[in-house]
């Protein structure tokens, strides 16, 4: 050997030795698999596992690579569990940009998109060839038919005869007909061509939840020191925007039962940038976005007004007002009332219908979860899925609601209390009348003990009449002439249904607002009317009402069969003179 080479040997052998503790081991792929999601009502926290990581004595380094961009570094949380001792030395997330869409079902629709638009400009480059002819031809006809005045000295052309113009003119009409055919054509392949462009621009924007690509990934690095080799299983926690949850509701009124059957579901939404397979989901109704406290208002100053500042309290301000109102209801809003969601077994040798499976419901000091019963896998296409909460069977108080006067028809409403122990969130719901559907409205949080209506829609059981018996207009007094207008309407109410049913009708008695105008009941008479205590008894009492506004309502407990008739009658009397409005 080279006496240099080996000396180099020599002094290169003893550094390398020296180096080799110093030596780190190379990053270990961390192959994971999502485990759980905590979808909360504007993000989601989920957890990666990856179990049976081999660990050797001392430090080591893991990579969960390919996490979605949009991943909430600060909300990175690790965890591990094995048969060594290890302790958890840093965790490091970095963005990694990237040449191609990470997430293969909008770069599957980011390809389809470019082809479209290759398609787009190859029929634009047949548009535009089809204009080029048109114009050439256009030229053709214009310089074979102009007269050209012949240069001095020169022989003048031979003028076009008519057997020339007529090929011209045949040539001229072919060649149009066919550019004009192929230019129809090219228009309706046009329209269906923006009609894919526009549907697959659509998907696109849905699948990003409508933000602009961003052709990067997170990675987070987990860096541990291990007393000595063996088996770890990591977990790695994140939150991530795009995902949420709502409320909504099914309710089913079995008539001949006077019962309500109320089914609560989650309205998941995932568009985080990654799928969920078979997760362990949760739904919370905690809300973190709303911060730790309430905001803290500003101060309210009363000052003399100046022309340039035209109002002292300011719309930042009063925006933190609603802010604050906001977050204490919904801090204070806890799960629908899930207590009873237990269905009963039916025998064996029944045939009864599937049911949903509940929900396990945890409640925590300003928030309650639902765990969900099975896994579930959602898709990250930002696609509503409902999953099942749960449900209840409440009474039901059926009435029959009417205002005459604006529309001769019944409708039919379901008085419903929560008898649960936690309130209902507000949420869409549908509403169903045994089997048929019937409305579409929206269930508003209610408290335990407190009631909330359905209405069911218009029921033609309930035959309904209005009539004006009378309407007349006279003079009176002798010293002071006044004009006074009375009214005779009949109400006639009819209950042909099979059974027993309570309707309310409601109509209106002016209510006057100057003391000139005089306005008296005839009838109902005055001891007809329900005491206070009565009108305001629990349930409500049969009989008649009357509040401020000079609204009238009757509360009628008809009999199948049974007719009723009301009498309404008023008077309105005012000075003749005096022009009034409102009287009809």
């Amino acid at each position: 050997m080279n006496p240099s080479l080996r000396a180099l040997a020599a002094f290169a052998a003893p550094a390398a030795a020296l180096l080799a503790p110093a030596l780190v081991a190379a990053p270990i792929p961390a192959e994971s698999r999502l485990a759980t999601a905590t979808v909360y009502p504007d993000r989601a926290v989920v957890t990666r596992t990856a179990a049976g990581l081999a660990v050797a004595a001392g430090t080591a380094e893991f990579v969960f690579a390919g996490l979605p961009a949009s991943l909430l570094d600060e909300s990175v949380q690790v965890s591990a569990l094995g048969n060594v001792a290890a302790s958890l030395l840093d965790v490091a997330t970095r963005t990694v940009f990237v040449t191609a869409e990470p997430d293969a079902r909008a770069k599957e629709l980011e390809d389809r998109l470019l082809a479209l638009r290759r398609e787009e400009r190859a029929l634009n480059d047949q548009g535009a060839v089809l204009d080029a002819q048109r114009t050439l031809l256009t030229r053709i006809e214009n310089t074979s038919t102009a007269m050209v005045a012949p240069a001095a000295g020169s022989t003048p052309p031979a003028r076009p005869t008519l057997e020339d113009y007529a090929k011209l003119l045949a040539f001229s009409a072919d060649q149009r007909v066919r550019i004009e055919t192929a230019a129809r054509s090219l228009d309706v392949e046009r329209a269906a061509l923006g009609e894919k462009i526009a549907a697959t621009e659509a998907q696109l924007n849905e699948l990003r939840g409508r933000q602009p690509a961003r052709r990067a990934t997170k990675t987070v690095t987990v860096r541990l020191a291990a007393a000595a080799a063996g088996k770890l299983e990591l977990s790695l926690a994140y939150a991530l925007p795009g995902a949420s949850w709502a409320p909504a509701y099914d309710a089913r009124l079995r008539s001949e039962k006077r019962q309500v059957r109320l089914d609560a579901f989650g309205l998941v939404r995932n568009a985080t940038g990654e799928d969920w397979t078979d997760v362990a989901l949760t739904l919370s109704t905690a809300r973190p976005g709303l911060g730790g406290a309430a905001p803290e208002i500003a101060p309210w100053y009363v000052d003399v007004s100046q022309p340039i500042a035209y109002g002292m309290l300011s719309d930042s301000v009063m925006n933190l007002e609603r802010k604050a109102g906001r977050a204490k209801a919904a801090l204070a809003a806890a799960p629908a009332a899930m207590s009873a969601m237990a269905y009963d077994a039916a025998p064996a040798e029944q045939e009864v219908a599937a049911t949903f499976a509940a929900a396990e419901v945890a409640s925590a000091a300003t928030s309650a979860s639902f765990k969900i019963a099975t896994p579930v896998t959602l898709a990250s296409d930002n696609t509503p899925q409902r999953v099942p909460l749960g449900g209840a069977d409440l009474a039901a108080v059926l009435r029959y609601q009417a205002t005459p006067k604006l529309q001769e028809t019944a409708f039919l409403a379901a008085a419903v209390t929560n008898t649960g122990d936690l309130p209902f969130l507000g949420g869409a719901l549908n509403v169903f009348l045994d089997d048929t559907f019937v409305a579409t409205s929206r269930l508003a949080t209610t408290m335990p003990g407190e009631k909330f209506t359905l209405q069911l829609g218009a029921d033609e059981g309930i035959a309904l009449k209005r009539k004006i018996v009378a309407r007349f207009t006279e003079d009176t007094g002798f010293t002071s002439r006044s004009r006074r207008t009375t009214y005779d309407i009949l109400l006639t109410v009819t209950n042909n249904k099979r059974s027993a049913e309570r309707i309310v009708l409601t109509d209106a008695l002016p209510v006057a607002r100057d003391e000139k105008i005089v306005v008296k009941l005839l009838a109902p008479t005055e001891r007809e009317f329900l005491k206070p205590e009565d009108a305001a008894a629990e349930p409500p009492r049969a009989g008649i009402a009357r509040d401020a506004e000079g609204r009238l309502t009757w509360r009628l407990d008809l009999k199948p069969g049974e007719k009723r008739e009301l009498a309404l009658k008023f008077s309105i009397e005012h000075p003749a003179d005096l022009p009034v409005t409102g009287v009809e």
